[in-house]
């Protein structure tokens, strides 16, 4: 009765670990078939925004016309990159943010530029004095970069029902 007791436990210990190892056995086959595609999608870049730029904008910096600027849309409504000398500010007018964008991320071409969403930083600089108005056909956009620092205004031409265009 020992030896019968003794089998019968050998038997139930063997199906026990055959039925353990083979979860983790799936699992392990499983985690290779996958790792080729986890590893394809970290490896691709971010894919980037075609930013056409916005005709007959008006910018104004410190109520002066700056020698270089653009700006440009892209297909989100109320989100422009704009270029001011080699500086590249996000401007989210809904959210009243405006981040600084690393120039050597963008890539200009003639009247457009190419830029990831994925290159936004963290968090956006200091703002102050936003204000937003609507002037006949255009948007006007104006605030302060830090509490003394210098006064942007940008003017975005509306659409024909004098909501904005961009």
């Amino acid at each position: 009765m020992g030896t019968e007791h003794h089998v019968a436990l050998m038997r139930s210990r063997k199906v026990n670990i055959t039925g353990m190892a083979t979860p983790r056995v799936l699992g392990a086959v499983l985690a290779l078939l996958l790792l080729p595609c986890v590893a394809a999608a970290q490896a691709e870049a971010p894919k980037k925004v075609t930013w056409k730029s916005v005709e007959f904008a008006i910018v104004r910096f410190n109520d002066q016309a700056p020698n270089s600027w653009n700006i440009y849309h892209s297909e989100k409504k109320g989100i422009l990159l704009v270029r001011l000398w080699k500086r590249y500010m996000l401007v989210k007018i809904q959210d009243e943010e405006v981040f600084d964008i690393d120039p050597q991320k963008i890539t200009v071409h003639g009247d457009s530029a190419e830029w990831s969403y994925a290159d936004i930083p963290d968090k956006p600089i200091e703002i102050v004095e936003w204000k937003e108005r609507n002037i006949g056909s255009m948007q006007r956009v104006t605030f302060r970069i830090g509490k003394n620092g210098h006064v942007l205004e940008l003017q975005i031409p509306l659409g024909l029902n004098r909501e904005p265009m961009y």
